[in-house]
């Protein structure tokens, strides 16, 4: 990790500014930068001008402080010391720093993961607490039923009571799955065994009726470091939530290729972008209202009569361990794409 580095005179004039300190601030360099004021260089970037401005004012100057640059959404750690002459008398100053946003979001996602667990402890001790009389419930209204077997009104009462407890059990259950924190078990993966795999786990979850599923899968296409169960949960929610959107009829086509995740712009030129294999799952169906595209991946959010509204939230959650990406695009009259980039290799084990 390379330092960026600034240093400027008395006056506020420009005496150095090295190349990765114009990267990280997302700068372009100008063969008459060096001896203008620092103020003019750096406009964009008001944080660093406001830090920078201090350097002769404060009695105590930061070391190893850090700064987040909004516009740009990174972290940077600097240090400021004055540059002084043989007499003591400052005549200028020095910022050492380095991009930390890499740093950043690792630590936030420790951090992320830390939260989750101590939220998936106190989640499991709910679901123990409620499972048990669910299950109660369950066994005593299936009991219930067979001794008045010749009570319509009663029998009906029963199975509503009976369907309830199986939907309240199966909230239960997906929150306990959400909550805990995901843990890969990373192995080499055929996607096109996956996403086989994934049509016929829906097909048992949903009644497929006369929609028709087309595959593609791009020849050649490289194994990928992931955990294979959790790729068919993702893959298998998407295509039972197509089929049930359907209603029997239409057409869905999945279709994997290779692609790439292109570096953070901040890293161009540093980080060649990273080989990865794009998924996509198209439907022709009716599709996602406009108003409730950016919604439909937030927890218990759903627009099924008994949807528990923690599917899709699970599915991101996977993707986002595996450290990809999942977007959807929908439109009334072409239906609904979900595309999943995954990267080929992934760092997510090494923090697991």
């Amino acid at each position: 990790m390379r330092n960026g580095v600034i240093a400027f005179r008395r006056d506020g004039t420009l005496a150095l500014m090295n190349d990765e300190a114009y990267r990280i601030f997302g700068l372009k360099a100008s063969e008459g930068d060096v001896g203008r004021p620092f103020a003019d260089v750096l406009r964009e970037r008001q944080e660093i001008i406001r830090v920078l401005s201090g350097a002769f004012e404060l009695s105590h100057l930061p070391n190893r402080a850090e700064l987040r640059l909004k516009e740009l959404d990174r972290v940077i750690g600097y240090t400021l010391s004055q540059v002084r002459d043989d007499g003591g008398v400052p005549i200028g100053a020095v910022m050492f720093f380095k991009d930390l946003t890499q740093v950043e979001q690792v630590e936030e996602r420790e951090r992320l993961r830390d939260r989750l667990a101590s939220l998936g402890e106190m989640a499991a001790g709910i679901a123990h607490e409620l499972k048990n009389p669910l299950a109660g419930i369950e066994v005593m209204a299936g009991l219930l039923r067979r001794q008045v077997p010749d009570s319509k009104d009663a029998q009906s009462l029963l199975a509503d009571i009976l369907s309830e407890a199986k939907l309240a059990n199966a909230i239960v259950v997906e929150m306990l799955e959400f909550v805990r924190p995901v843990r890969l078990q990373v192995e080499r993966t055929d996607l096109g065994e996956v996403i086989q795999q994934s049509v016929t786990m829906a097909e048992s979850k949903v009644n497929r009726g006369d929609i028709a599923v087309l595959t593609s899968v791009e020849p050649g296409l490289p194994m990928i470091e992931s955990d294979h169960h959790q790729l068919s949960q993702v893959f298998t929610n998407l295509i039972a939530n197509a089929f049930e959107a359907m209603n029997g009829k239409g057409r869905i086509m999945i279709s994997a290729m290779t692609a790439v995740i292109e570096a953070d712009p901040a890293f161009a030129g540093i980080h060649p972008p990273t080989p990865a294999v794009l998924i996509e799952v198209a439907d022709d169906g009716p599709g996602i209202p406009g108003d409730l595209t950016d919604r439909i991946f937030n927890p218990f959010f759903t627009t099924k009569v008994t949807g528990t509204g923690l599917g899709l939230a699970i599915v991101r959650k996977i993707v986002d361990a595996h450290d990809g990406r999942i977007d959807v695009s929908s439109t009334p009259d072409t239906g609904t794409r979900f595309r999943v980039t995954l990267p080929v290799s992934s760092a997510s084990g090494w923090f697991k």
